[in-house]
């Protein structure tokens, strides 16, 4: 990949940044050895985060929020400067939504994507069927164009659906659920066709990882959770992916989300 130095990056839904940054995340960001950090569920508009997460020394940020305040938002950290910087995906309806942005870096697109979570029955899944509808399509032109510019391509975020049995600890009760339904499987079979889950090609076989806990129960401790946090990689750059991992809190006590950042290593 000419021009692609290692690259290490970490997708992460923080569940209100103001609230994350109170609970840990400014200090996981200052160990992180990440290139890149991708961030859902910011719910706030930069000027009401504090200093050290708008705009922490040593990182270029790019904060993409909802029009409809206190909702979604994405955010982009990275240690260099990006190249480019783009906002939604073209789409009339969802690029005020702050649920997708992108940067680009020396021989990668890296982008940040929280997808609708949806709910059976209700306008919220017509809303998440109209995004899936809408960004399959741009996935697909995202991938063309950027090969025709020698560059790989790299999507990082919360997708709101567990792909297979494999990716929930409770599948059979939630094959009726958002997020497990038939039809959204098979749309990320889709677009696995044309981009590679990097977590699962590293980790064939096994339940998991699991990246998302509800807060309810005792979820977290017995480790009954989804696996929806993906990061989606052109295939020449998921040929280059060394390793990856759920960066798991060891206690419920040390978690900054309901989600755990899940982090990927690339060699050049």
């Amino acid at each position: 990949m000419p021009g692609m130095p290692n690259l290490t990056v970490t997708t992460a839904n923080v569940n209100g940044l103001r609230a994350a940054a109170k609970k840990g995340f400014v200090e996981w960001l200052a160990a992180t050895e990440a290139d890149v950090v991708c961030l859902q569920e910011v719910r706030a508009e930069a000027h009401q985060l504090p200093d050290e997460v708008r705009a922490p020394e040593g990182w270029h940020v790019v904060h993409a929020p909802a029009a409809a305040k206190g909702r979604a938002g994405v955010s982009l950290y990275s240690r260099r400067e990006p190249d480019a910087v783009r906002v939604g995906f073209g789409s009339a309806e969802f690029d005020g939504s702050g649920r997708y942005a992108e940067i680009d870096l020396p021989g990668v697109t890296v982008a940040s994507l929280y997808l609708p979570s949806g709910e059976v029955g209700t306008e919220r899944q017509d809303e998440k069927e109209r995004f899936m509808a809408e960004f399959l399509p741009y996935l697909v032109g995202l991938k063309a164009r950027a090969a025709a510019e020698g560059r790989e391509v790299l999507v990082c975020g919360d997708w709101n659906i567990a792909h297979t049995e494999a990716d929930l600890k409770n599948w059979k009760a939630n094959r009726k659920s958002a997020g497990f339904l038939p039809e959204e499987r098979e749309w990320l079979t889709k677009v696995f066709t044309e981009y590679v889950d990097v977590v699962r090609a590293l980790h064939p076989g096994v339940e998991g990882p699991y990246s998302w806990w509800s807060y309810r129960g005792r979820a977290f401790d017995n480790d009954s959770g989804w696996r929806i946090d993906y990061l989606v990689a052109s295939p020449g750059l998921a040929e280059r992916a060394l390793k990856a991992r759920v960066e798991r809190a060891a206690t419920h006590a040390e978690r900054w989300s309901d989600h755990a950042p899940v982090t990927a290593v690339f060699g050049a």
